[in-house]
């Protein structure tokens, strides 16, 4: 499949499947990639402009930090030391440092910059190797996995890191959803070439039951992702309704996920054995 870079470049990349089946890989991955973030639309990384989709983003966003520490809470207890890897602006760290003992690596300096401006408790840094190995009792990467191209080794990293039976929690984009069947290449979650690898479900089980350190335990739903990636799929397309073709394709994809759990985007919480 060939898919346009519409958020920036608007050059072209193929997507092939790699030697783990259902999952794939952006080609060729520039050597100069960081300079495909480089964009104050990048709202990972730059979420203060106040543009009003930087709004719609803060205002889902609001729902799913609440629902990430809902996961987190499920799974450890209140004071639990966790890193947030990628932590890009440092929300989710912000949301979370009264009720852990948070940590965010962020390897970008601006958005590093941002995330340590917001916090009280939390530390930001910028190399994960000042965490103590078998100290962290979770590691979160919220659409971060997918941005990492040693993915073998990152998870050996995580591994060490964590205590005995620490949780490691990715979420990512499903390229089976109903919102990418209908977009195709318009689909706004492929966004290579900085998502370097693509995971439909089928392909993350199979990832993670090939590292015999890792265990499976739950997939969940991040329902609200339909929504906000349609409508960046809508206005790739130059819609001039892409707010309510964004609202209807969003709520479909939902919809059928309830019967496929092939939705938008899916979370994964992985035990270290």
């Amino acid at each position: 499949m060939k898919i346009k870079d519409h958020f920036l470049s608007q050059e072209i990349f193929e997507i092939k499947e790699t030697e783990t089946k259902g999952v794939y890989k952006t080609s060729p991955i520039p050597s100069n990639i960081s300079k495909y973030y480089e964009s104050e639309d990048y709202i990972s990384h730059h979420q203060d402009s106040g543009s009003l989709k930087e709004k719609l983003y803060k205002f889902l966003q609001s729902f799913n930090l609440q629902y990430k520490k809902t996961i987190l809470l499920d799974r450890i207890p209140k004071n639990s030391k966790v890193l947030d890897y990628g932590c890009g602006a440092g929300e989710f760290v912000k949301y979370i440092e009264n009720d852990f003992e948070a940590f965010g690596f962020e390897p970008d300096s601006d958005a590093r910059k941002a995330a340590a401006g917001k916090l009280s408790k939390a530390v930001i840094l910028d190399d994960i190797n000042f965490i103590d190995d078998h100290s962290l009792d979770a590691i979160t990467l919220w659409h971060v996995f997918e941005h990492i191209e040693n993915q073998d080794e990152m998870l050996e990293i995580f591994n060490r890191k964590l205590k005995e039976k620490g949780i490691l929690i990715i979420a990512i984009p499903n390229p089976t959803s109903y919102d990418a069947k209908h977009y195709k290449e318009y689909w706004a979650a492929y966004d290579v070439p900085r998502h370097i690898y693509h995971f439909t479900k089928k392909g993350m089980e199979n990832l993670i039951s090939k590292k015999p350190n890792w265990k499976l335990r739950k997939i969940k739903p991040l329902v609200l992702d339909s929504y906000y990636i349609s409508m960046l799929s809508e206005k790739y397309q130059k819609s001039s309704i892409f707010w309510l073709k964004a609202a209807i394709y969003g709520t479909i994809s939902n919809i059928k996920a309830l019967f496929s759990n092939e939705f938008s985007s899916l979370i994964y919480i992985i035990e270290k054995k």
